[in-house]
């Protein structure tokens, strides 16, 4: 297969004048083997080939061609998903660039291999460590269905209680999706459905790995009924490596009759958008092994196209606790696009915090406080007993629990029964105060600690160590997480000049993307990973930014989760915080004083003159 000169007028170059006007680029490309062979030509339709490499050309806007070519060769591969180890040559040329000569122009050779992100989930079963990897739908409409989920989860990384002899059994979850509520299908007259997915590194075969799912469902409380009827839990391969396998001996009884057999790619994957989006949140570039599209197209058919149209709402699960089960049951779950902002009180029981709450420094006060909140609207509660505020004194972790976990325990003893958030970076705080009664984590280092000296003099976890432990805590009590941006002390470190590329007011954005991404993405992804449903993400309003660069994250707050590229020319690939829901915490913040001290009739303030500050903010936030 070869392509020659197709011409297509795009945006390309770094001058503002190119940026304006579209100018023409030529591109060649051919398509073969690792041997630079040609291809089997009975197996692609090289006029959808080409047409979608058009597309994709036709809708680009990259500064260099050398960008330009990367991206069209990775249009090619995903469009070719079916050939084992396809090969693309390919050069861009701008014919009108250089005056005195013919074009500028760039070539390439690309294997999948130069795109590890976008194939990851494509992996040969021969992979060094021997696993292969499987993609599997979750699903729940009866009980507690966030209960029976993370219970399956748990029992498929460690299924020792529902196997029976071979105990070299390894069934890795190492990504997960978001959770979403929606309609039931085909059987209308039933609950509502809790799905999501997870992607597992396995060293079972197809057949053995249905097995042990079976198992899985029954041991959680599965009871067969009608075909897409209710269930506990529902746990389907959906992809398995790259493999396509029927087990079934007839095929005339069509897609209805798989108990006992096995089909894969799923047979019914194409219509079932509850399947297609939380594939979509972890492996969007896949190719489907026989519809020959991408994840992310195949969803694309599906989702409304008016918006009056069926929205489906992700969803974030909340624990009882403290609980004596191993998978605790659901206090309660939140969800959105289409539901009500949740409004957090901070409650600081500090002798220093920066917004003035020195008053709730005793347990009495702090209920007080608990049960005024929650009568004006809060839907949950926020305890802190370390002040995050620059030039603040260390707290020892014995003093930092003794100042919530009492606050925590006499908030429930007082019956109010809405979420608690422990707002501390500390591992053994965090576990404490979940023992106590609360039910999430709000951490504003994000999981990597504190290096302040002191600190580590006491051997406190920081780094690795510490997103380990703080992993670990989460994972065991199934809460959700609050991971905040944030460089070290809330004053430090203001420069984002590095993010410039990425446009006027955009430089902080860019900045927060990019290293929250990183350690969002090292919380979620890998063995031991909190599930993609439990995290909520800050861009830290305060923290390392500029007064500038704070009004630039809050106006511009949703923009932070949506799926785009990152890193100059999207170099850098998806954007990790793609989806995520979002926590603005601007309440009282040193940038708004600065903001109100400003104009002929600005004026100095302290932390307590700036409610309505506060409350335009939140307005602002809630606004998006």
């Amino acid at each position: 297969y070869f392509i020659e000169d197709l011409r297509c007028d795009v945006i390309i170059g770094i001058n503002d004048c190119e940026r304006e006007e579209k100018q023409p680029v030529l591109l060649s490309m051919s398509l073969s083997d690792e041997q630079f062979n040609a291809l089997d030509s009975s197996s692609l339709d090289f006029r959808d080939f080409s047409k979608r490499l058009y597309d994709a050309l036709s809708r680009s806007s990259y500064h260099t061609l050398e960008s330009l070519a990367s991206s069209m060769a990775l249009q090619g591969l995903l469009s070719v998903g079916h050939f084992k180890a396809p090969v693309i040559t390919l050069s861009a040329s701008k014919p009108v660039a250089i005056v005195l000569a013919q074009s500028s122009e760039v070539a390439i050779v690309r294997r999948r291999s130069d795109f590890p992100d976008e194939f990851k989930v494509a992996q040969d079963a021969s992979s060094e460590n021997g696993l292969h990897t499987a993609a599997i739908a979750l699903g729940s409409n009866m009980g507690d269905s966030f209960q029976s989920i993370e219970a399956a989860l748990c029992l498929l990384e460690s299924p020792a209680p529902v196997i029976s002899a071979d105990t070299n059994v390894i069934t890795n979850v190492v990504d997960t999706s978001f959770l979403y509520e929606t309609a039931p299908m085909y059987v209308v007259d039933q609950p509502s459905f809790i799905n999501g997915a997870c992607i597992v590194e396995t060293n079972l075969p197809p057949m053995d790995l249905l097995r042990l799912l079976k198992e899985i469902e029954r041991h959680v409380g599965r009871v067969p009924s009608i075909r897409n009827g209710p269930r506990a839990v529902d746990l389907d391969i959906v992809f398995y490596d790259d493999k396509v396998l029927d087990t079934r001996t007839s095929k005339a009884s069509g897609d209805e009759n798989l108990d006992g057999h096995l089909v894969i790619p799923h047979p019914r994957l194409a219509e079932r958008q509850f399947v297609l989006q939380p594939l979509n949140d972890m492996i969007p570039n896949y190719v489907h092994p026989v519809l020959h599209k991408r994840i992310r197209d195949l969803l694309a058919t599906l989702q409304p196209t008016t918006p009056n149209d069926e929205i489906i709402n992700k969803v974030v699960p909340v624990p009882r606790l403290p609980s004596g089960d191993d998978v605790p049951a659901t206090l309660t779950h939140w969800k959105w696009p289409r539901a009500s902002t949740q409004i957090m009180a901070t409650l600081n029981v500090t002798p220093d915090s920066f917004s003035g709450d020195i008053r709730y420094n005793s347990i009495p006060d702090a209920v007080a406080y608990a049960q005024d909140a929650v009568s004006h609207g809060a839907t949950i509660i926020d305890v802190g007993g370390y002040s995050t505020r620059p030039g603040a004194a260390f707290v020892p972790q014995d003093e930092e629990i003794a100042r919530v976990v009492p606050a925590i325990r006499d908030i429930r003893d007082a019956g109010i029964a809405v979420p608690i958030s422990i707002d501390t970076f500390r591992p053994r705080v965090a576990e404490a105060a979940i023992l106590a009664g609360a039910n999430c984590i709000n951490d504003v280092y994000a999981f990597t600690g504190t290096h302040d000296a002191r600190a580590m003099e006491e051997g406190e976890p920081s780094g690795d160590q510490c997103t380990i432990e703080m992993k670990r805590v989460a994972r065991k009590y199934s809460v959700p997480v609050i991971l905040m941006h944030s460089r070290g002390e809330a004053s430090a470190n203001k420069d984002y000049s590095q993010y410039d590329y990425a446009g006027p007011n955009a430089a902080v954005l860019e900045g927060i993307r990019v290293e929250l991404g990183a350690k969002v993405s090292a919380i979620v992804h890998g063995r031991g990973g909190v599930r993609r449903w439990s995290v909520i993400v800050d861009p830290g309003l305060g923290f390392s930014k500029t007064v500038k660069g704070n009004v630039d994250a809050l106006r511009h707050a949703s923009s932070l989760t949506t799926d785009t590229k990152i890193g100059r020319d999207g170099t850098l690939g998806k954007n990790p915080l793609t989806g995520y829901p979002i926590l603005i915490g601007p309440s009282r913040k040193s940038f708004l004083g600065a903001i109100l001290q400003r104009g002929e009739h600005g004026r100095l303030t302290e932390p307590s003159d700036r409610d309505w500050a506060t409350a335009a903010t939140v307005a602002h936030a809630v606004d998006q």
